[in-house]
């Protein structure tokens, strides 16, 4: 099909099946009985996934073929490892993880263990994600989402991070016909940063011992980002109430770590 426009020697891409949700659903239950027939099934007709996802590489130096391969792998671990359980459709958790999988063997870099915690969130957030905007025909903002599963909204990037690839130190950020500038160019030397490091150590055992409302605040308003009025809102106080919280939450904190 022209929409993917994506050339892959020996594979006529017209004739890829694609499966309706049903019959992927189906096929996920006799596979999770042991039938490999329906693996089989389930790869071959999802196969226009990694299709899509290539699209974006069709320019590049890279061999098409080559990343066809290694984003079937990611498709095949994306199978594997699917949860019925969550509701979720194949392609909202397959797609993150072919991607991955092709920027992992781009970069020749390794993957980060995620804790089953921010997984388990991570499906969460797709889920209400793709609910949502079934509902409404637009995606929820970050508060909403932080709402619906009662959680902090500095939570929902951190656990959607988790679904993404590391950056080599060796990505090429920078190219003027000259010489390549690598991001290791750009990273601080961590021997002149000792003292940062041991700021940066003090200042998280000061915030854990803040009381909980002083603690959100700190964190509402220095990692979200959010305004004072933002946060007075959430909490049904007064802009003056989180005024003073914040300025008792900062003198707490320089107190600690003196």
């Amino acid at each position: 099909m022209s929409k993917y426009k994506v050339d892959i020697t020996g594979l006529n891409t017209n004739d890829i099946p694609v499966l309706k949700s049903e019959e992927t659903m189906e096929l996920f239950k006799k596979y999770q009985q042991g039938d490999l027939k329906a693996k089989e099934e389930l790869i071959n007709g999802n196969l226009k996934l990694v299709l899509s996802i290539l699209k974006r590489f069709n320019n590049t130096k890279y061999n098409l073929d080559d990343l066809f391969q290694v984003g079937v792998i990611g498709l095949i671990k994306a199978i594997d490892n699917f949860d019925l359980s969550y509701n979720l459709k194949l392609s909202t958790y397959a797609c993150p993880l072919i991607l991955g999988e092709i920027k992992r063997y781009i970069r020749d870099n390794t993957s980060i263990r995620v804790s089953r915690s921010i997984k388990d969130l991570a499906y969460q957030i797709l889920k209400y994600k793709e609910k949502y905007m079934s509902l409404h025909g637009v995606e929820p903002t970050n508060k909403e989402i932080a709402t619906f599963l009662n959680i902090e909204e500095y939570k929902i990037s951190y656990a959607l991070d988790s679904l993404k690839e590391p950056m080599s130190i060796f990505e090429p950020i920078y190219n003027d016909g000259g010489d390549t500038i690598y991001l290791l160019d750009q990273l601080a030397d961590k021997k002149e940063k000792n003292k940062d490091q041991d700021m940066i150590i003090s200042m998280n055992k000061a915030l854990q011992k803040l009381k909980e409302r002083e603690r959100n605040v700190l964190l509402e308003r220095f990692i979200i980002g959010k305004t004072q009025m933002e946060i007075a809102e959430n909490l049904g106080i007064s802009q003056a109430q989180v005024s003073r919280i914040e300025k008792s939450a900062m003198n707490n904190v320089r107190r600690l770590i003196k």
